[in-house]
């Protein structure tokens, strides 16, 4: 890979090993390994809540150095049942990947994660910090009640038409509470009736994600089994505040403050505004903040990905 621009993704690789880990008598979790089994173990963490992993994530790790530890969470992608709500919550998920890392023989791992992830990564590094080699974060999401807030109303004043077809389907009332008549939707059993909630949620999310429109981002967050992981599970943690205490993060993140982190933000990310970023960064002022002057939320943003192939590439230098 050149050193010096980072425009191109590593290629395409297959997993080594992959497989299925019940994680109770409800939820199994699906994983997978690829790259250098004698690498250095990093964990990516994917979106959402609920929006799986996919190949192209492998695609952001030198594979010849990292141990690339790539899983679908609980209710999402590949892991099952597909959009299950009941025994999944943020401690749950914290505790899922101790599962997985003791189950991969793992002491320490990298841990990456952009949007969601992030978050997660922020929750389980503040109750596991002993086992991060170090944090690869992008699209900074706190779940703060005004983040939610954000996210359900105030991008109507970037994104007017796509948040118009959001709450379309809702009744004048229903859009006071736009998140819990969503929510009643997104669990309602009749698969005519939570489908389509989903895929109107994940396309309207798809929508805001880009700096310019991006038929593809859109077409994939349509797609079933990405819109209803994401649009149910989205819904559920918002609607519980993830499960966490107000603000828990950022109170917390003093634990982190030795670990070597970079933050990797896009200066018009809409959908997760940089002012998280910024209280983040001003919270734990030991990780290196890098803003994209020319990017919105998307992994796939150019100058994003630029930033975190370089990121993956410095660690390096960082672990040895």
């Amino acid at each position: 890979m050149n050193n010096h621009l980072y425009t191109t993704l590593y290629p395409e690789i297959a997993p080594y090993r992959q497989g299925s880990l019940p994680l109770d008598k409800l939820h199994t979790m699906y994983w997978e390994e690829s790259g250098n089994p004698s690498g250095i173990p990093v964990v990516f963490l994917h979106g959402g809540p609920g929006a799986g992993a996919t190949p192209a994530h492998r695609r952001l790790f030198d594979p010849a150095y990292y141990r690339i530890v790539i899983y679908d969470q609980r209710g999402a992608g590949r892991s099952t049942p597909l959009g299950e709500i009941r025994d999944n919550t943020t401690p749950h998920l914290i505790n899922d990947l101790e599962v997985l890392r003791q189950h991969l023989a793992i002491e320490r791992w990298l841990v990456f994660g952009g949007s969601w992830g992030s978050t997660l990564a922020l929750a389980y590094g503040e109750a596991h910090p002993e086992r991060c080699l170090g944090f690869i974060l992008r699209g900074i999401f706190l779940c703060r009640t005004e983040e939610i807030d954000w996210f359900l109303y105030g991008l109507r004043n970037l994104f007017p038409e796509a948040w118009r077809e959001f709450v379309a389907p809702l009744s004048a009332t229903e859009r006071n509470d736009i998140l819990a008549a969503y929510y009643q939707r997104l669990i309602h059993p009749d698969p005519a009736i939570h489908i389509p909630a989903a895929r109107t949620w994940s396309t309207y999310e798809g929508s805001c994600s880009t700096l310019l429109p991006n038929p593809a981002t859109v077409s994939y967050f349509a797609g079933d089994t990405v819109a209803l992981g994401l649009a149910r599970m989205e819904a559920h943690y918002f609607s519980h505040h993830i499960f966490l205490p107000e603000n828990s993060l950022l109170d917390n993140v003093h634990k982190l403050h030795s670990i070597p982190a970079t933050i990797v933000q896009g200066r018009y990310d809409a959908v997760c505004p940089i002012i998280s970023a910024d209280d983040l960064h001003r919270a734990w002022p030991q990780a290196e903040y890098i803003i994209i002057d020319d990017a919105g939320h998307s992994v796939w943003e150019p100058g994003i990905q630029a930033a975190l192939l370089k990121a993956t590439d410095q660690f390096k230098t960082r672990s040895d």
